[in-house]
């Protein structure tokens, strides 16, 4: 009869709760009362009540279909890579609940080639260029000077300002630009017709950090909630 030695039954005892504590683990984690364990840091303005599946939701396939599709790129017999676990959260993640006709800087203006030295200049390709999650702010891109980029050569016939758009710009004044215009023109608001009743630069900055905007209250859009995205979806 074959007997088995008591190292193997150690190894074998051992790898058996290795298999059931991680099992465990991964369900507990996998509840969503727990996702602050899972993540990278505080969700930023405004999307403070999401679940981490609202963004980050499943790959396609199975785990095992994964690692082979991936295995397939990585020796030259598939095009891509696969996502996963999650799917890559991407421009088009973002626009699922921020997609709106009216918006002054839409994602097509960023993809337009005239404006690709802008782009590197800036550092902006996708949505997290600017506001990159898991921060516990609105805004991660703090230069707010970044209109210099693609408006050097705006001129006004009818300026509202006491002090002309090209004045200001021959004065490399970039930083008033955010204190008269919201960069995606959602606030319903009327621009200041003098510097003076301009927005401090302080309030902007705070903004951008997660306080009140200072443009208004009321939008021309909201974003979708997740119980409406997953009415659509």
């Amino acid at each position: 009869m074959f007997k088995i030695s008591r190292k193997r039954k150690r190894q074998f005892i051992g790898i058996c709760t290795g298999i059931f504590i991680s099992a465990i683990t991964y369900v507990t984690l996998s509840l969503p009362q727990n996702d602050d364990f899972l993540s990278k840091g505080p969700l930023n303005t405004g999307h403070e009540n999401l679940q981490c599946e609202t963004c980050h939701t499943p790959a396609k396939g199975n785990v095992f279909q994964q690692a082979q599709a991936n295995l397939m790129h990585t020796v030259g017999l598939r095009r891509s890579e696969a996502d996963f676990g999650t799917q890559n959260v991407d421009n088009t993640k973002c626009l699922d609940c921020h997609d709106r006709a009216n918006d002054r800087h839409p994602l097509h203006r960023f993809e337009e080639p005239r404006f690709a030295q802008a782009r590197k200049d800036i550092g902006v390709t996708e949505c997290e260029s600017c506001h990159q999650e898991h921060n516990g702010v609105r805004i991660t891109q703090t230069n707010i000077g970044y209109c210099k980029s693609c408006h050097e050569d705006t001129e006004m016939k009818n300026d509202p300002l006491e002090v002309s758009h090209k004045e200001l710009i021959g004065q490399n004044r970039w930083n008033t630009c955010l204190q008269c215009h919201d960069f995606h023109g959602n606030h319903i608001f009327h621009a200041a017709e003098s510097l003076k009743d301009t927005i401090p630069v302080q309030e902007i900055k705070d903004y951008f950090a997660g306080g009140q905007s200072p443009y208004a209250e009321e939008k021309k859009y909201y974003a979708t909630t997740e119980e409406e995205l997953n009415k659509k979806n």
